[in-house]
Parts: C-alpha cells; sequence; structure tokens
C-alpha cells in the first residue's frame, strides 16, 4: 500500500539530477543519463508522467545529439516514454502542446522526425484529441513538406492525410484557424506544399460551411492564382475548389465581405496569368449578379481597374471585362458614367480605339442595345473640344454602324428616317455628332436616304482642305458603297428619275477627285483610290438617260482618273 508513494518521492529525487545531466558536455555521461532514465521508466511507469514536459524536451535535444551512442540510447528512451504516455492517464494534452508549437520551427532533419514521430503517435491515442489542437501545429507540418530528406517529407503527408481523413469524419472542427495557415501555404515556392495546401482548401470549402464565411476572401486570393499554376494537379484542385467556392450563396449580414471578395478579384486582374485574370472577372460578375448593391458602393475603385482591362492582350478577358461593364450599366446613371469613361480612355490612348475600338464598341452594341449605346456616345462627341479625336472617334463609330452585323437592326431604322418617326429621332441624334466627319455625315445621309441633304453637303467639301486625310477618307467611302450595306442605293440607281438626289450625290462625290492633280502628294496616298463599282453605276446610268454633254464629260474625266490611280500612272498627267 505504500510501495506507489515510496516510488513517487524516489522519482522526484532521482529524475531532476537525471536530467540535468543530458545537458552535459561529456557524451559519456548524456548516454548513461539516457540508460538510467530508461531504468527509471521501466520501475516507475506512469508516475514518470508528472515529468514528461522535462522530458519531452530532453529529448528532442538527444535525437539530434553529435554522438551516434548517445542518439540510439535517446531513440530507446523515447519508444519506453511512448509506450508509458499511450498507456497512461494521466498525460496531459493541453499542457503539452505549447511545448509541440514551441519545437515544430526547428529544421533540424532528426528533431522533425521526432516530432512528427510524437505527433502521430499521440493522434493514434483515442482519448487524446489531437486534432482539436491541430491548428497549433498544422504549420509546422506543412513546413516539413519543402525538407530536403524524403523521409521527412513522407512521414509529414502521411501525418497530414490522416489529420484530414479525421476532419471528413468529425463533426466539429476549427476550420477557420487552419484556413489562415492554408492560404499561406498555397503561395509556397515548394510545388508538393502548394498541392498539399490546396487540396485541404478544397476540402475546408466542401465541409467548412458557415465556419468559412469571414475567409473566404482569403481562401479565394489563394484560389485564384493556382488555377494558373505550372503544375497541372493543382490547376484541377484550384479550378474544382473556385467552382466549389463561387456556387455558395453567403449572406452579407452574416459577414460574408463582399468588399473583401471584389478586392481580391480586382487585384488579380492585373495577374500576368490570362486564366486567373478570366476567373477574376467571372467572380466581379457573380458578385454583381447577387450582390448588386453592395458591389456599387465599391463602383468607382472597380470602374479604373475595369477600364485598363480593355487593353488587356486577351480578347477573350476583353469580351469579359465588357460583360461585367455591361452588368454595372444597367442603371441610367452608371450606364452614362461607363460611356464617359469609355471615351475617354479612347482619347487618352488611341491605339486603344484603334486596335480595339470596334470589339468594345460592337460588344457593348449587344449587351446593352446599340442604339441606346449610339445615342449617348452621339450626345457625348457632340460637345467634344479636341476636334481631331472627335473625328476620328466618330469615323469609327460610323465605320462600325456600316459594316457590323451586330447594328444591322440599327441600319434598318435609320432607313427609315424619311417615313418613321423613331428612325427620324435617331439619325437627328446622330446628325451633330457625325458632323465632325464630313464623309461620316455624308454616308449617315446617305443611309438614312436623305439623298438631297447628302447632295448639299457634298457641295459644301469644296470649302474643305482637300487633303491626304480627305482624300483617304474620300477612298474609304466609295468602298463602303460598294458593301452590302448599299445594296437598296445602288438598285435605286436604276430609277435615276425616282432618285436624282441619289445620282446628284454621286456624281458630286466624283467631281472632287479631279482636285488631286493640282496636289503635291506621296503617289503611296493617291494609289489608294481604285476604281470603283460606284463609277460603273453612274457610267451605266448616263446610257439609261443620257446627261447633258458638259456632266458626261466631267463623269467620263472623273473615271478616267480613277483608272489612272489604279493603274499607277503619273498623277500629274494632264488629260
Amino acid at each position: 500500500m505504500q510501495f506507489t508513494p515510496c516510488l513517487n518521492v524516489i522519482c522526484q529525487q532521482i529524475v531532476p539530477p537525471v536530467l540535468n545531466s543530458f545537458s552535459d558536455q561529456d557524451s559519456r555521461v548524456r548516454y548513461y543519463a539516457c540508460e538510467a532514465l530508461y531504468n527509471i521508466a521501466k520501475v516507475v511507469r506512469g508516475d514518470f508522467i508528472v515529468f514528461f514536459n522535462q522530458i519531452f524536451d530532453a529529448l528532442c535535444k538527444l535525437s539530434a545529439d553529435s554522438d551516434a551512442n548517445v542518439q540510439s540510447a535517446a531513440h530507446l528512451l523515447d519508444r519506453l516514454v511512448k509506450d508509458i504516455v499511450t498507456d497512461s492517464d494521466q498525460f496531459s494534452i493541453e499542457e503539452f502542446i505549447p511545448l509541440l508549437r514551441e519545437r515544430m520551427n526547428v529544421l533540424n532533419p532528426y528533431v522533425r522526425q521526432f516530432l512528427v514521430g510524437w505527433i502521430t503517435v499521440l493522434d493514434s491515442v483515442p482519448d487524446i484529441d489531437m486534432l482539436g489542437f491541430l491548428p497549433d501545429f498544422l504549420d509546422g507540418l506543412f513546413n516539413m513538406l519543402s525538407d530536403n530528406s524524403h523521409e521527412i517529407r513522407q512521414q509529414a503527408d502521411s501525418a497530414l492525410s490522416e489529420f484530414l481523413q479525421e476532419i471528413k469524419n468529425s463533426p466539429s472542427v476549427d476550420y477557420g484557424r487552419m484556413a489562415e495557415i492554408l492560404v499561406q501555404r498555397a503561395g509556397s515556392q515548394d510545388e508538393f506544399t502548394r498541392l498539399t495546401a490546396i487540396t485541404w482548401i478544397n476540402e475546408f470549402v466542401k465541409l467548412g460551411g458557415d465556419q468559412l464565411v469571414p475567409y473566404y476572401a482569403d481562401i479565394l486570393g489563394a484560389i485564384l492564382p493556382c488555377i494558373s499554376d505550372k503544375e497541372e494537379k493543382i490547376r484541377v484542385v484550384a479550378r474544382e475548389t473556385n467552382e466549389e467556392l463561387r456556387g455558395i450563396e453567403a449572406d452579407p449580414a452574416e459577414g460574408f465581405d463582399v468588399g473583401a471578395i471584389l478586392s481580391i478579384a480586382r487585384r488579380q486582374m492585373s495577374s500576368e496569368w490570362e486564366a486567373t485574370r478570366i476567373e477574376a472577372l467571372h467572380w466581379m460578375s457573380t458578385l454583381l449578379n447577387r450582390y448588386r448593391s453592395e458591389v456599387l458602393v465599391f463602383l468607382n475603385d472597380v470602374l479604373d481597374t475595369l477600364l485598363k482591362a480593355l487593353s488587356d492582350p486577351s480578347d477573350e478577358v476583353v469580351l469579359l471585362v465588357l460583360e461585367v461593364h455591361a452588368c454595372i450599366a444597367e442603371d441610367p446613371q452608371h450606364f452614362c458614367q461607363l460611356v464617359v469613361f469609355l471615351v475617354h480612355n479612347f482619347q487618352l490612348d488611341h491605339s486603344l480605339l484603334e486596335k480595339r475600338g470596334s470589339l468594345i464598341i460592337r460588344r457593348l452594341c449587344v449587351l446593352l442595345d446599340a442604339e441606346r449605346v449610339y445615342r449617348e456616345l452621339s450626345t457625348i462627341l457632340e460637345g467634344e473640344s479636341d476636334l481631331d479625336f472627335a473625328s476620328i472617334m466618330v469615323q469609327a463609330l460610323n465605320l462600325i454602324l456600316l459594316t457590323a452585323s451586330e447594328l444591322s437592326d440599327l441600319r434598318d431604322l435609320l432607313k427609315q428616317s424619311l417615313v418613321n418617326a423613331d428612325g427620324k429621332n435617331l439619325f437627328l441624334s446622330l446628325y451633330a455628332s457625325w458632323c465632325h466627319s464630313p464623309m461620316a455625315i455624308i454616308s449617315l445621309c446617305l443611309l438614312a436616304q436623305a439623298y438631297q441633304h447628302a447632295s448639299s453637303v457634298i457641295h459644301l467639301l469644296v470649302e474643305e482642305d482637300i487633303n491626304v486625310k480627305f482624300l483617304v477618307q474620300l477612298d474609304k467611302l466609295i468602298h463602303l458603297l460598294e458593301t452590302p450595306t448599299f445594296a437598296y442605293l445602288r438598285l435605286q440607281l436604276l430609277e435615276p428619275g425616282r432618285y436624282i438626289w441619289l445620282l446628284k450625290a454621286l456624281y458630286g462625290l466624283l467631281m472632287l477627285l479631279p482636285q488631286i492633280l493640282g496636289l503635291h502628294l506621296p503617289s503611296s496616298a493617291l494609289w489608294t483610290l481604285r476604281p470603283s463599282k460606284s463609277v460603273a453605276s453612274c457610267s451605266f446610268l448616263i446610257h439609261l438617260q443620257p446627261p447633258p454633254a458638259a456632266l458626261f464629260s466631267l463623269v467620263s474625266t472623273s473615271a478616267l482618273l480613277l483608272t489612272w490611280f489604279g493603274s499607277k500612272k503619273t498623277p500629274r498627267m494632264a488629260f
């Protein structure tokens, strides 16, 4: 009956001096200390636990001892201590965890093996809840995944796999604290660490539920870069996780931070990887569809990023950007703001207008209604003080209007301008801004079948400076008259008596051509003019209804000049 108390007294008197001997400079002393403690542990068994933290600390150091014999003795002692702990009901995991957490950042491979061994053993004990304390040493285990030793990496991976399986089967897990660790590890330089971290995040998104709501932004910030990872396995898991996360509809009233998610998506818009930028845009679109009012609070920050993205080298990215723009512009106020921003961007970066202008305008017309887009653009350009830019912009809009398949309904409406109130209203809405470009306004009048007005405008062109820009635009207009858009116009030439103003307008355009002969222009600029079907059509009309001889002479001369240009004859040749 008195044996146990006696052992406790002996243990308390003998163990401390033995533990002190573990730090002796003489390796033989350290060896005998291991042997002595081994014998004591065999005798006292459970009473030994009171000194567990000190013994663990000593064994941790001895596991990396420079003397092989000391290491061997320490390993034997370590196995015995593990047996005692697993059988004891006096072991306190709460007191042990701080010591374990402190040691987890040690880089020595022997110490790492020692620590993983203890984690694995303690986790195997049913009465010890290691899973509940996993956040305290999870980062250390992930740290070991990039160790130089294959054995250590394998042991750490095995321990992590076991914990992940336990998490799947556990009804209560602290996902939040571990999510913070996983987010950091998902950006590791080590490929295996990234894969393991993103795999854990994938499971957490599936299992975590409401616990992860405050961490959604951080998780998304870890996932989006991994979507473009060089390792295919990581990309696959990241995409799956991204879809899982996007499928969860959280309530802002319950802690879902829309602004934080939007900030992550906006930051990833500057990623060097196209796939990441695309997914960031999908997130913006998702947030707008689900939490529109919350997103619009951050509109000024978002618009600047989205406008810069219109210069993205990827067409797919640009198209998605436009979809997000269109979603924002559903409200009249935001629509006007978008168009103003867009025109301003075109003005600052003419190359954007040149390279992407057609794609942007056409897509917006599909997403936001072509008439609405063109009316707003026209209103802005009407008062534009930079006349050169206004002219360039109008020419671009006019070319899109006349050639894009997406604007066919708008062209049909303009064709009815003389008989349809809506068509007339649209024509007048575009007219003021289209006046920034003579050729644009002429083509608009021809499209609206306002031939008499077109003829009047053409007569006013004699006051224009006939320079290279003018001639290039004139050439483009002549080519446009040969496109399917103006097929009806060419057929109307078969009835010259009914469409006399159309005939005069086309003749007027031809009459401008002889003025080229007096200019000292580079031949390359002149050779852009080619014989056109419009000229042939006018010549055909001469046979149908012979005009006055003088007019016939002028038309023939104009046709001859075009023929000369087309065959690269000397442009200053007299006729």
